[in-house]
């Protein structure tokens, strides 16, 4: 299949990688040229702008708009709804808030164009390891589109299957490969949502542990009750066979092993959204969320006083996404 990629940075780049070596055609756009030149070298057709880019994509036209939330991508999905077509589908696959989707999903309507969106989890590991989608729109357009996602999806690869799938026709099949049509437009982006809002949570645990581990060397501590103790040996025992094992406790175990002071990390820890919306959602609907909600209120901390724990959430961020510290 043919589709138009808008934003070519960390993960729109990889992804139109991993698309191309699954021999779907590429028409890239980026207001970096030289993201462009450089997708073209590995087989895409370059544009030169929305406009070019519908000359070149098609008809119906597939574009995915992989850009950070907010005005950018209104701006854009504006844009292609003008320079588009009946027909046409829009696809932002970047971390967009939920009830923007609804918003997009009914102006696009209003044109006899389609949107879905595409909650997405992979970061920089994407292009070897596939990519987590969570989907939201109709089903018609997504079954559609299946090629695309189940090219970008890992594959069912070696994990054991999960016990009282087989014979179930209540689940969904795509979901053992790392993809599902998670409901109408604005679902998708709903459950990576929650996704990255217990990921907050995990890493606040992960860093909160191995501050504790790390504190009890403290000289406040009576002299006999002191331990100074290897945190990436710890990370890394607990990496086999334990029952907290993860690819966070990965990430962590191989910054540590780099570092273990973690010297490279301030602590000033970002978030992207997703954890403030999540708790909103909650309040809403009246669902009880403190460990999440106390995981995004010490992010905001960490802008103020850093600490070892905090470090760890650094590096854990950078491991997964590269994602760069705030500046101070």
């Amino acid at each position: 299949m043919r589709l138009v990629m808008i934003g070519l940075g960390r993960m729109g780049g990889n992804m139109a990688r991993r698309l191309l070596q699954a021999g779907h055609e590429i028409v890239a756009y980026d207001r970096d040229e030289g993201a462009v030149a450089k997708l073209a070298e590995a087989g895409a057709i370059a544009a030169t702008s929305l406009e070019d880019a519908r000359g070149k994509a098609g008809s119906p036209a597939i574009w995915w708009v992989m850009l950070p939330h907010g005005e950018i991508t209104d701006t854009t999905i504006t844009a292609i709804a003008e320079h588009g077509a009946a027909g046409d589908i829009v696809i932002d696959g970047g971390n967009s808030f939920y009830k923007d989707d609804i918003r997009h999903a009914r102006a696009l309507a209003d044109k006899d164009m389609h949107f879905v969106d595409v909650g997405t989890s992979g970061g920089v590991w994407g292009l070897e390891r596939g990519y987590c989608m969570m989907i939201g729109g109709p089903d018609e357009v997504v079954r559609r589109l299946d090629p695309i996602f189940a090219a970008l999806a890992p594959g069912a690869g070696t994990i054991p299957r999960t016990a009282g799938r087989d014979g179930n026709d209540t689940v969904d099949p795509r979901a053992e490969k790392g993809y599902i049509h998670a409901g109408p437009a604005g679902a998708g982006h709903f459950v990576k949502m929650v996704h990255n809002g217990i990921e907050y949570g995990l890493m606040q645990a992960y860093a909160e542990g191995f501050d504790v581990l790390k504190g009890k060397a403290s000289d406040h501590l009576p002299e006999g009750e002191r331990y100074d103790l290897n945190l990436a040996d710890i990370a890394e025992v607990w990496r086999r066979g334990s029952v907290i094992s993860s690819w966070l406790l990965d990430l962590s175990a191989q910054a540590l092993a780099k570092d273990a002071h973690l010297d490279g990390f301030s602590g000033n820890v970002a978030d992207s959204g997703e954890g403030q919306w999540t708790i909103e959602a909650a309040m809403e609907e009246a669902v009880p969320v403190n460990v999440l909600t106390t995981a995004l209120f010490a992010r905001y901390r960490s802008r103020v006083e850093h600490t070892f724990g905090e470090k760890v959430l650094s590096a854990m961020r950078f491991g997964f996404g590269g994602h760069v510290e705030m500046p101070q």
